[in-house]
């Protein structure tokens, strides 16, 4: 019974520690992205010297305002695209709608968890120091892979070697409202794992993080 306890504790660690491997390194470009020097123009909102921010802030300008057109919103971004090339992503805009400008995170921004720091603390807060008529600053999701077996079991390889340490197993049972407000994957595990909600919780979040689909739900047969 012991040894079981710890098998089935060694699978939830591996599969945490696989998960925040690739977690860490895309959250150290973050903060990566925005230290740089007050001469280069981007002072870090990750500066412990630097007020926090929220979106409803007064903006200081530095060069007077830029009037808000898609042109001026691509020059101030150029300013910033260098920091997210250099990690593997970049940015576009996807949108502007009166006062509120949509952006594509892509690459490497576009699946990070800390996405919403990068967008708010870092792009949004030089946006509307350059161009004060903006209000909001809001992330535009990418279309994610399709919803299907294939790609599910893309996810599910990548816990699959962790639970067959305890002579578990996990596939797909079914698909269902691919094209509906709520789409439902249905996964059948076994081996004593299936017991901890914990291994589950992991495995439907890197399914939501996969599919970028809204209202995704992971269910258990």
């Amino acid at each position: 019974m012991a040894t079981m306890k710890c098998a089935l504790l060694l699978i939830l660690t591996l599969i945490k520690a696989s998960a925040f491997s690739l977690i860490q390194r895309k959250s150290l470009s973050v903060s990566k992205l925005f230290s740089v020097e007050a001469e280069d123009g981007i002072i870090s909102p990750f500066d412990s010297s630097s007020p926090a921010y929220t979106p409803t802030d007064p903006v200081e300008l530095d060069d007077g305002p830029l009037e808000l057109t898609w042109d001026n919103v691509e020059l101030v971004l150029e300013e910033m695209r260098p920091y997210l090339i250099s990690d593997g992503g970049n940015v576009a805009i996807s949108e502007i709608d009166g006062p509120v400008v949509r952006l594509e995170l892509q690459g490497a921004c576009g699946t990070c968890p800390s996405s919403t720091q990068t967008m708010k603390m870092g792009l949004e807060r030089k946006l509307r120091e350059k161009i004060p008529e903006i209000q909001e600053v809001v992330q535009s999701m990418p279309e994610g892979p399709e919803l299907c077996e294939e790609e599910i079991n893309v996810v599910l390889d990548g816990v699959r070697p962790f639970l067959q340490v305890a002579g578990g197993s996990i596939d797909v049972e079914s698909i269902s409202g691919e094209n509906g407000l709520q789409p439902t994957i249905t996964l059948k595990m076994e081996g004593a794992s299936a017991s901890l909600k914990s291994v589950k919780l992991e495995i439907a979040q890197r399914l939501q993080r996969h599919f970028m689909v809204a209202g995704l739900r992971v269910d258990w047969a």
